[in-house]
């Protein structure tokens, strides 16, 4: 089987989102062939080169999410009339409904009618599509997206009657933030990955994430009909959201990115064979987008689980960590609440004098994460001055600020074996991937109630309310004074990730996705001869049967050629192993 694997900032650069996860796949599934179509966020991203790329990878395509150059495509006035039509048509679908949480509003808006989403759908769709057929016909629209026309149409969208309430106070600084927020994501309209030796050459696409990664999908199934899976183990329009709340953008910008990454969301969902949500927080949000719950299928992230398999065999409670040590790991930055964490610590204290924290962990990227431990480092020193047992001795802080592979935290597993109770303080959490690894390691947790938390814990662990410091002391405070309980929970949290959350049981599910979808929707194509004829009888019974059978040219039906020319700059494919 070949297949599609489409990326948005992750695999296969050396950094990036999902990076690990699509390796571990694709490395696991070495029957099968792997096509990568990666869309890159930054110059810095794509200087830093590929990881090593295993045998079963075929082929690389890169392009740059981060800039497009200027196509040098003069439209003309057929062509322009077009582009008004079906853009105008586009950004009267956003303006008409609201999105599924209203960005206007507060994030706890209502959700749309199953009648308005639909028709939504129905003319977001048709309009994106009528924008990809005309990319195709010409060789590209960065220039349309970019001109005054697209602006215009934006306006008129907004002052139509029926827009939201919000869009109608854009001001003309609004809308060009707005249009070139869409340009920037259609840029994979214009992209020449949709070639007879592209994607239209494939078995299934696999989109790693939602919205930009999945639009190639969208179109290779639009002109192609090769059929697409979706995995989302971290919902983007989620992350719209959350970004969107944080950022200092007018209240008419806001509503109208959250109403078109929304409409891009449920075309996505929609269009999809199948979607492969990464948790059951997940699946609710994908279901409130406009999930089909029949195409939904819970598959956990695999992680690694040998290099916590020396930690996890001996967590027996004898004395293999300090009973009076509590361990958080993680990135630091303001959606762990590390500053709860520290008040909760103080609470604890009083209650057990002798506990420590460690708190390992390196700042997220950016001011932002320095200044935020730089603040926590602070409440630390001023909550708990440097104890001394005696008049003479020097003391010590009983919170310590770590990062792995210093010379008491060598590596990742040592940590979460250097106390007896793993904390988790989010106030913002998808999967939380440091909690199963305290699990691997045999370790008894407590955590917030946030994202996937209870789902991953699933009884092995104490689960307190978020920003309550209190009921996080009290917990802990619990497990501490309680070893044959630690221990207990500890062997139960271990035997649980072992079943649901390893790289193997991550690959066995993906393998039968793969055979269902290519089962239940087979790409048809015709055999032609040299002069472009169909070969009627051409595809013999032996195509079906894994491996390379006839050497006919395969054509897809009714797929259209592309103009020649790559409207957007794309990246030469590196041999396998170089750039790592």
């Amino acid at each position: 089987m070949r297949i599609g694997l489409l990326t948005e900032g992750g695999y296969p650069y050396v950094s990036g989102d999902a990076r690990l996860w699509c390796d571990r796949l694709v490395r696991g599934l070495g029957q099968h062939e792997f096509d990568i179509y990666a869309l890159s966020r930054s110059e810095r991203q794509e200087d830093e080169g590929w990881i090593q790329l295993p045998p079963q990878v075929s082929r690389v395509r890169t392009a740059p999410l981060w800039m497009a150059e200027d196509d040098g495509v003069v439209h003309g006035r057929r062509a322009r009339r077009r582009f008004a039509e079906c853009f105008g048509e586009l950004a009267a679908a956003v303006c008409a409904a609201p999105a599924v949480l209203d960005g206007s509003e507060a994030s706890g808006g209502a959700t749309a009618s199953e009648a308005s989403r639909g028709v939504v759908a129905d003319r977001f769709g048709s309009a994106l599509y009528g924008l990809a057929e005309l990319a195709r016909d010409e060789g590209g629209l960065v220039g349309a997206l970019r001109s005054e026309g697209a602006v215009r149409a934006l306006e008129r969208a907004c002052r139509a009657p029926g827009a939201l309430r919000a869009a109608r106070t854009a001001r003309v600084p609004d809308l060009l933030s707005v249009a070139a927020h869409v340009e920037r994501a259609l840029r994979p309209l214009s992209l020449d990955w949709y070639e007879d030796d592209g994607l239209g050459s494939v078995d299934l696409c696999h989109a790693a994430a939602g919205g930009e990664a999945a639009l190639p999908g969208l179109l290779a199934l639009h002109f192609a009909g090769v059929p697409l899976l979706v995995t989302e183990y971290g919902v983007q329009l989620r992350a719209h959201y959350l970004a969107s709340s944080a950022a200092e953008e007018s209240p008419a910008v806001r509503a109208l990115l959250a109403a078109f990454h929304g409409a891009l969301a449920a075309e996505v969902y929609r269009r999809a064979a199948l979607i492969t949500p990464g948790n059951t927080h997940a699946r609710r949000w994908q279901e409130r987008c406009g999930a089909d719950r029949a195409k939904l299928r819970t598959v956990y992230p695999g992680m690694e689980a040998a290099r916590f398999t020396e930690v996890g065999e001996r967590a027996d409670g004898s004395g293999c960590a300090d009973p009076d040590t509590l361990v958080w790991v993680g990135r630091i930055e303001p959606a762990k609440d590390l500053i709860s964490l520290l008040h909760s610590f103080a609470e604890v204290r009083k209650e057990a004098p002798k506990t420590r924290l460690r708190i390992v962990g390196a700042p997220a990227d950016g001011p932002e994460g320095a200044l935020y431990l730089a603040h926590c480092k602070a409440l630390a020193a001023q909550l708990f001055p440097d104890e001394a047992e005696g008049v003479h001795a020097v003391g010590d802080n009983p919170v310590s600020f770590e990062e792995i592979g210093g010379p008491e935290v060598p590596s990742l597993a040592e940590a979460y074996a250097s106390g007896a109770v793993v904390v988790l303080s989010s106030v913002v959490e998808g999967f939380p991937i440091s909690l199963v690894e305290a699990m691997f390691c045999g370790r008894a947790t407590v955590s917030t109630d946030v994202g996937a938390v209870v789902e991953v814990i699933g009884g092995t662990g104490l689960v307190v309310p978020p920003r309550n410091p209190r009921a996080l002391a009290e917990a802990c405070v619990a497990l501490l004074r309680d070893p044959e309980r630690r221990a207990r929970l500890g062997a139960a949290a271990r035997a649980r990730a072992l079943e649901l959350f390893t790289v193997e049981q991550n690959i066995a599910a993906f393998h039968g996705i793969y055979l269902e979808i290519v089962s239940r929707s087979p790409v048809r194509r015709l055999v032609v001869d040299d002069a472009g004829d169909p070969l009627p009888f051409g595809v013999p019974a032996e195509a079906h049967v894994p491996g390379r059978w006839t050497e006919a040219r395969l054509m897809v039906t009714g797929r259209p050629r592309w103009a020649a020319g790559a409207p957007v700059r794309a990246t030469s494919p590196l041999p396998a192993g170089e750039g790592a």
